[in-house]
């Protein structure tokens, strides 16, 4: 199934980077806009959409009224938020208004592409170390890297569970899983799924 994202930021390079990151594997269909009332009318003739990013500043949002306006519009799929200077407080205040998440700009080009295709999946996305606003002083360095829901699917992992089980473990689809083993993979420097749950063992996560 392809997934219709649309893009909306008032900076040409986000958009293109995103997008061209998204449409190389063929699975995505990406449109884009430079501002709220382009992305509405967007919404209204080709919506709705997978999922829809709206830049926190761009023209047109009022900080998070724009964002209740996308919520409203796009017909219950989920809207998600990006921006390079909104605070923990604005991230929280959106996800409790139903944004199905919130990404800095400051994330790498592959994470944040990655965080695109959870929350189009239905995955609610925020970065656990902007979140908290603070290390976790009972976290190991290893864990830090890791969202809460990378470190269920890593448990499945260790428990030799296929991505089905997880899938079911966490009432997910098992497409959002197999997104999930990548990502790890990538963050363990791991070569497939039973080295990941090897490297995890060795660091003495459970």
């Amino acid at each position: 199934m392809i997934l219709k994202i649309l893009i909306a930021d008032d900076h040409d390079m986000v958009r293109e980077t995103i997008a061209m990151f998204l449409d190389a594997d063929g699975q995505t269909q990406t449109v884009s806009a430079s501002n709220l009332q382009e992305a509405l009318k967007k919404i209204r003739s080709d919506g709705p959409f997978d999922l829809v990013l709206l830049d926190y500043t761009m023209p047109g949002m009022k900080g998070l009224e724009g964002l209740q306006i996308a919520l409203n519009a796009n017909g219950g799929k989920p809207v998600g938020l990006i921006s390079g200077t909104a605070t923990r407080l604005i991230a929280e205040q959106a996800l409790a208004m139903g944004a199905i998440g919130f990404l800095p700009k400051t994330l790498p080009a592959k994470s944040l592409v990655n965080a695109v295709r959870f929350m189009a999946a239905g995955e609610t996305y925020a970065p656990v170390n902007f979140m908290s606003g603070k290390d976790d002083p009972d976290e190991t360095d290893f864990e830090k890297d890791l969202s809460q829901r990378e470190r269920q699917v890593l448990r499945g992992l260790m428990g030799a569970k296929s991505n089905k089980e997880i899938a079911r473990d966490l009432e997910l689809q098992e497409v959002t899983i197999k997104l999930h083993v990548k990502t790890l993979c990538r963050k363990l420097d791991a070569r497939n799924r039973t080295d990941a749950a090897m490297i995890a063992r060795n660091a003495g996560f459970a």
